[in-house]
């Protein structure tokens, strides 16, 4: 198998480099250590007598926050040094700012093809590596069987989309997942997909889902919510609510545009929080907003704005924890047609934020199984029933207590992810 993909990878990125390039134009901040893409990893400490040497990649910044509590509980625990490496520009700031004194060294996940994936190898030389989620790379599993070294793949998550690829592509999905020496699953339903794809049973340990243990206040640098308030153009009303769009996606702005409307002819002063997925969106957003009757800013032209706000655009990276403690309510991204997935609802269940989001949670389909079974969340249909359902909430405070209450005791539920992802890396030799 790794033939073929080393044949094909090749041609593929040939044509695929040209966008690849684009978008990293777009984003911003890949220059960094671009080398490291290309292998080019910087020289490490040598390797000590009884310290395993684990390599951790998590893609971006979901990723890097849910390891985050790992890293920090593994550094304190001794034993083990980390190498962690991410893919996005975004994700390696965020590793080089929150998580550089837990791990040996942040750097940059290298391309998928032999003689990079090699070079980093040769140059970080780990006892053990450390996948989150769904990330399986070809070359670099065929690395590690061909040096001896166990993959554990943990916080993994298969939803249903993903499940019929790897269906579809049965053999070459059961090579790359032969690789694997352990799964920690993030869910029962996850732990089932695995299995139904050929993965032994005693491969797969449901160790839960890591996001649920990063700590609510972990993202927080401002001194007070009125601060926070007033740094997005909300201090003027500090009893106004405010609705976050959390990882919103091309279309979702508008709906929210339309909530915002309806809720002021309805007397009621609220204030909108647009969160992007991708920052990279602001010029989109600032031209949405330009042609509305409201005031707006963008977070990344003005931290300190001279005038209130009905709108602010927080297009910046890292702060959606710290900005969903100062929402009333929410509505979670990157779920209504004709987007697909959906973003995290974790961390507004965290915090109690009352949330809405639409049919296309199935990223996430066990936590909004169990969000809508203890009555948490509320899913709707489209965008006409989002904005039914946003301005019946904004209008029942009791309501929205009970989900929150409701939301935050789903999510105490579900925490120890940390430790028992711990115990699975610990049971596997190196």
């Amino acid at each position: 198998m790794i033939w073929a993909y080393r044949a094909l990878f090749l041609p593929v990125l040939l044509f695929v480099f040209p966008h690849y390039l684009l978008r990293m134009i777009r984003r911003g901040g890949y220059a960094r250590d671009f080398s490291h893409r290309f292998g080019n990893f910087p020289a490490l400490p040598a390797k000590r007598p009884g310290v395993r040497r684990l390599w951790v990649q998590a893609v971006s910044v979901g990723e890097i926050n849910a390891v985050a509590p790992l890293l920090r509980a593994l550094s304190a625990q001794g034993g083990t040094e980390v190498v962690l490496t991410t893919t996005t520009s975004t994700g390696y700031a965020i590793a080089r700012e929150k998580l550089a004194p837990h791990v040996l060294a942040t750097g940059v996940f290298p391309i998928d093809f032999m003689p990079f994936s090699a070079r980093a190898w040769r140059r970080i030389q780990p006892d053990l590596i450390v996948l989150m989620e769904g990330e399986l790379w070809p070359e670099h599993l065929h690395q590690a069987r061909r040096r001896g070294v166990p993959v554990a793949l943990i916080n993994a998550r298969l939803s249903d989309r993903s499940f019929r690829r790897y269906s579809f592509f049965k053999k070459a999905s059961r090579a790359l997942l032969d690789h694997l020496a352990c799964i920690g699953v993030a869910s029962h339903g996850d732990a089932q997909r695995f299995a139904a794809l050929g993965v032994p049973a005693e491969k797969i340990t449901l160790t839960g889902n890591l996001k649920f243990d990063v700590p609510g206040d972990e993202t927080a640098a401002h001194s007070s919510r009125a601060a926070l308030r007033a740094e997005l153009g909300f201090g003027d009303a500090p009893d106004a609510p405010v609705l976050l769009g959390s990882s919103t996606w091309p279309g979702e702005e508008v709906m929210l545009l339309d909530v915002l409307r309806h809720a002021r002819e309805r007397g009621i002063p609220l204030r909108l929080l647009l969160v992007p997925r991708h920052a990279e969106r602001r010029a989109e957003l600032a031209a949405l907003l330009a042609a509305t009757q409201w005031r707006w800013f963008l977070r990344s032209q003005n931290q300190k704005p001279s005038a209130a706000a009905d709108v602010c655009v927080a297009d910046t990276t890292g702060e959606l924890n710290t900005l969903t403690t100062l929402a009333t309510l929410a509505f979670v991204g990157k779920s209504l047609p004709p987007h697909d997935g959906g973003q995290t609802p974790i961390e507004c269940a965290a915090r109690g934020v009352p949330m809405v989001y639409g049919p296309r949670m199935t990223n996430f389909l066990d936590a909004c199984k169990g969000l809508e079974s203890e009555n948490a969340a509320v899913r709707v249909g489209d965008s006409s029933a989002a904005t039914e359902n946003l301005l019946a909430l904004l209008e029942d405070p009791e309501r929205r207590a009970a989900l929150a209450t409701n939301a935050r005791r789903w999510h105490n539920a579900n925490q120890g992810a940390t430790r028992r992802t711990i115990a699975l890396l610990d049971g596997t030799a190196p």
